[in-house]
C-alpha cells in the first residue's frame, strides 16, 4: 500500500517537471574580448614561421541545449512521470510508512528533473539546487520534531558534510572529471541518505561510482555518450535510490503493524477486565 501511495504522489508531482525545467535561467554567455582590446600587430616571434598557413582552428564549442527546448521534448514529461512514480514506489516498498517520506516524496521529481537537465546539458543548475536545500533542510527538521529522533537529524548533517567533503576533494583533485554542480548535488544526497542511516549513506554514495563507471563505460562503448563527457548527476541519483534499496535504514513500524498491535492490546485489556469483573 505504501509503495502505491508514494508512487502515485511522486508521479503526480512529476507532472511539474517540464515547468520546473522551463523556469531555470539560462547561464550567462561567455564574455569574448572586444575588438578594440585585441592586439593590432602580430609579435615578431609569431610572424617568423616557416609557413604562412594559419594555425588549425580548435574544435567548435557545442552549443548548449536551451532549458525551454528540453522542457518541450515529448519524452521528458512522460519519462519524468514514469521514473518518479517508479522511484516513489521503490522508496515506499523499502521504507514502509516512514516519516522520511515527508521530504523524500517531493524530492524525487526534483532529482529526476536535475538528472534530465544534466543528461542533456552536462550542467546542474544552482538555481534548482539552492532552492532544494531551502526546502529540504526545514523538512528534515520538521521530521525530527514529529518523531523526536534527533539522532537522524544529526546523522543527516554529518552525511551532508561527509558526502559534500568527499565530492569537493574529488573535484579539487581532478576538476576535469567532476563538475562543481556534482559537489552541490552531493550535499542533498548526503542529507537524505544520512538521515536514513550510515549504511544507507555509504551504500548510496558507493553505488553512484559503481553505476557511473560500469553503465557510463558501456554507454561510451556503444557510442551513446562521449566517454569524456558522461554526466555524473543521473548516476548519483540512481545510486542514492539503489542505496535505499540495499540498506533501507533502521526498521520502521508500519501503520498496519501498529494498528494490529494496538488492537491486540485492546483485546487483551478487555479480556482482563472481563475476567476481573467476573471474579
Amino acid at each position: 500500500m505504501t509503495s502505491v501511495v508514494a508512487g502515485l504522489l511522486c508521479g503526480a508531482l512529476a507532472l511539474l517537471v517540464p515547468a520546473l525545467v522551463r523556469r531555470v535561467p539560462e547561464p550567462a554567455p561567455a564574455v569574448e574580448p572586444a575588438l578594440e582590446e585585441l592586439p593590432e600587430t602580430v609579435p615578431e616571434s609569431a610572424a617568423g614561421s616557416s609557413s604562412d598557413e594559419a594555425p588549425a582552428p580548435g574544435p567548435e564549442p557545442v552549443e548548449k541545449e536551451l532549458y525551454a527546448d528540453i522542457a518541450r521534448r515529448r519524452g521528458v514529461a512522460v519519462g519524468s512521470v514514469a521514473a518518479s512514480a517508479a522511484a516513489g514506489a521503490v522508496l515506499g516498498w523499502s521504507l514502509g510508512w516512514s516519516w522520511s517520506l515527508l521530504f523524500l516524496v517531493p524530492l524525487v521529481p526534483v532529482l529526476v528533473a536535475l538528472a534530465v537537465v544534466d543528461w542533456r546539458t552536462q550542467l546542474l543548475p544552482t538555481w534548482v539546487i539552492a532552492r532544494t536545500y531551502a526546502v529540504l533542510v526545514p523538512l528534515v527538521l520538521v521530521v525530527g520534531l514529529l518523531t523526536g529522533e534527533w539522532d537522524d537529524v544529526l546523522r543527516a548533517f554529518w552525511g551532508w558534510l561527509i558526502t559534500g567533503g568527499l565530492y569537493f576533494l574529488l573535484w579539487f583533485i581532478h576538476s576535469a572529471g567532476l563538475g562543481y554542480g556534482d559537489v552541490r548535488l552531493s550535499g542533498i544526497i548526503g542529507i537524505v541518505l544520512g538521515h536514513l542511516g550510515w549504511g544507507t549513506l555509504f551504500a548510496g554514495v558507493y553505488s553512484a561510482f559503481i553505476l557511473g563507471g560500469v553503465v557510463g563505460g558501456v554507454l561510451a562503448l556503444l557510442k551513446v555518450v562521449d566517454r569524456r563527457g558522461v554526466p555524473f548527476g543521473p548516476f548519483m541519483v540512481a545510486g542514492a535510490l539503489l542505496g535505499v534499496v540495499l540498506v533501507p535504514g533502521p526498521p520502521r513500524i508500519s501503520v498496519e503493524a501498529e494498528a494490529a498491535r494496538r488492537l491486540k492490546r485492546a483485546w487483551k485489556n478487555a479480556a482482563h477486565a472481563a475476567l476481573a469483573h467476573r471474579w
